[in-house]
């Protein structure tokens, strides 16, 4: 099976975003790759002080715009997380999947948001989340096809618990949509999403976003495909890509029986 993931620079204007989503899907159908994996608010991305005025909701065009994706290019759209209208004045951020045809196999709200405050060469870093995104509640696995897939969103990566209640719960593939900063990407992201894989001894895709988005925000990029054993299939580095890797199940009933972690 094969899996892909863009690697994009989202900016505010979801047009732009989209033109170059529908760019690399292109491409993947050339590469015959079955599952493309999104980054974290792929749609629109904000300044992180104020909510996106492109908020998905319900059955709206900007929810209509994603699921148009996979009908348009029969392809599965997996893992991209989007602002999404919630009841109060904050948004939620949230993880959209859709089969090739169009149809929806469940969503899954960030449940742990980010909050950070940096410094590093004498440049201030803060960043708080919970200023314009409503929390959620609730993980979520879903079927997609032939494997479950653990839905998260970026911070959620720094806790392990809820990865591990994938796995009980089925799961064989985690995907970790992310908009990682530099300072922590550079110290943090491949340590992190292979321990992960090596814990949970499953498939992860981690899709980060890359790029000087707006005046404050910034992402480190290196969108992972990691294999149940740790090892990187593919490491996007730096700038807007896909890429790919071929993925056999099998591999993790071999790893799981090897070391025996879950009994």
């Amino acid at each position: 099976m094969k899996i892909g993931a863009i690697q994009i620079c989202s900016v505010l204007d979801y047009k732009e975003n989209l033109k170059k989503i529908e760019h690399f899907l292109k491409e993947a159908k050339d590469q015959k790759i079955e599952h493309v994996f999104l980054p974290e608010v792929f749609y629109s991305m904000s300044d992180g002080q104020t909510v996106t005025p492109y908020l998905v909701d319900k059955k709206n065009e900007h929810y209509k715009n994603i699921q148009n994706l996979a009908k348009k290019y029969e392809i599965y759209i997996l893992g991209g997380s989007a602002a999404t209208k919630s009841e109060t004045a904050k948004a939620y951020n949230r993880v959209y999947n859709f089969d090739p045809k169009g149809n929806d196999l469940g969503s899954y709200d960030k449940i742990n948001l980010f909050s950070c405050d940096i410094k590093k060469d004498g440049t201030q870093k803060k960043i708080d989340e919970g200023d314009t995104y409503q929390k959620g509640n609730t993980p979520k696995v879903i079927d997609v096809g032939a494997f479950k897939l653990g839905l998260s969103v970026c911070f959620d990566l720094r806790f392990p618990m809820l990865y591990q209640d994938y796995v009980k719960q089925g799961a064989q593939v985690m995907t970790i949509s992310s908009a990682f900063t530099r300072p922590t990407g550079a110290a943090h992201w491949h340590t992190l999403v292979r321990a992960r894989a090596i814990e949970t001894q499953s498939f992860v895709v981690a899709c980060g976003q890359w790029g000087q988005h707006n005046e404050r925000i910034s992402t480190y990029g290196h969108s992972l495909i990691v294999g149940p054993w740790g090892e990187i299939l593919s490491d996007a580095g730096e700038g807007e890509k896909l890429i790919f890797a071929d993925i056999d199940l099998t591999e993790i009933e071999t790893v799981r029986a090897s070391v025996k972690v879950f009994k």
